[in-house]
């Protein structure tokens, strides 16, 4: 069977309303900056800070929350609503302000690795919202969010890596006992794996034990051998729709508008996609899943902290940070 794979140029129908209100968005949030604030949160889209991304906490470039007036604040958190879906941009939210429960719990356990401060979240735009002829793109980024969106006139070209995590995965005390902010990609994939028969489970396994974390890391490149586990084509239509329905809960956190063609070329490429597993398919215990089909990639790793830490993520292996797109440009209007 011949995998196909994605690229940007087959993402061809504009995204005018999204590119519109992205556009709209980051210029009012670079208006309520100072001179010394804009010097931060802006870069080249050409510079190599576009695609270094990575999820733990760390210092990062980029104009911090914290560093953010009120009125800042409410406008850089307008821009990362235009590329989200109301559901997604909640559990954005959520997972900033998970924060507040981190800290305590880390301190409780006598294990303070890092400052865990809902604020810590930096707001980065790349290139020039204004220009009409020149792609740019923003981030959001800071512990368990990382959000990369570039936009070229009227189409939103990219909107990977998108990585989202839970630490915990789920609350277990306090005001906010039973939280599970990533529970459906977590149940819906031991929903699937737990509908396998014997052979199927077998084909699926590619670790006895989960990975200590996602494979492709912070890589600007997601790089992976050929697809692994069990493909779709393997599976009943119930297993088929279950595993739609696990995809979907990844590129529909992405606007519906923006994510509608990346959804149909999941649905219309399925039965290459894979899914591999590793350790027990079970939620108490350490437990790592990949979806993988041409240039579509899903990784997500339960393994930290007793099994209570979620890691994921949705890669376009040829398209992370508009490449394909950029690609396409820099031959068109610069000599490479």
């Amino acid at each position: 069977m011949t995998t196909r794979h994605a690229h940007a140029k087959d993402y061809q129908h504009g995204h005018p309303q999204a590119a519109a209100q992205m556009k709209d968005a980051a210029i009012k949030f670079l208006g309520t900056l100072k001179p010394d604030q804009k010097a931060k949160a802006t870069f080249s889209l050409y510079d190599g800070e576009r695609i270094f991304w990575y999820y733990p906490p760390m210092n990062r470039h980029g104009l911090k929350i914290k560093e953010m007036d009120a009125n800042q604040r409410q406008a850089a958190k307008a821009l990362m609503a235009t590329g989200l879906t109301p559901d997604s941009n909640q559990k954005a939210n959520a997972i900033m302000d998970h924060e507040a429960i981190l800290g305590p719990l880390e301190k409780e356990q006598g294990h303070i690795a890092w400052e865990r401060d809902p604020l810590l979240y930096s707001w980065t735009i790349f290139g020039d919202p204004n220009s009409a002829k020149e792609p740019w793109g923003w981030r959001v980024e800071g512990h368990h969010v990382s959000l990369h969106y570039t936009i070229w006139g009227e189409r939103v070209v990219s909107v990977t890596p998108f990585f989202f995590g839970a630490n915990p995965s789920e609350v277990r005390k306090g005001p906010k006992q039973g939280l599970r902010i990533l529970g459906a990609s977590e149940d819906l994939a031991l929903e699937l794996m737990n509908s396998l028969d014997a052979g199927q489970k077998s084909k699926a396994l590619i670790f006895d034990e989960a990975p200590a974390d996602i494979l492709t890391f912070n890589a600007s490149r997601a790089s992976l051998p050929k697809e692994q586990g069990l493909p779709a084509s393997r599976m009943s239509g119930t297993q088929k729709e279950i595993l739609m329905s696990l995809c979907a809960e990844y590129v529909n956190r992405v606007r519906s508008d923006v994510s509608k063609e990346r959804l149909d070329s999941v649905r219309s490429n399925l039965d290459n996609i894979h899914l591999a597993w590793g350790g027990p398919a079970e939620r108490a215990k350490p437990h790592y899943y990949r979806l993988h089909g041409g240039s579509f990639v899903v990784e997500f790793d339960n393994r930290q902290n007793g099994a209570n830490h979620i890691h994921s993520v949705w890669r376009d292996v040829e398209n992370d940070f508009a490449n394909d797109a950029m690609r396409d440009h820099l031959l068109m209007y610069h000599a490479i």
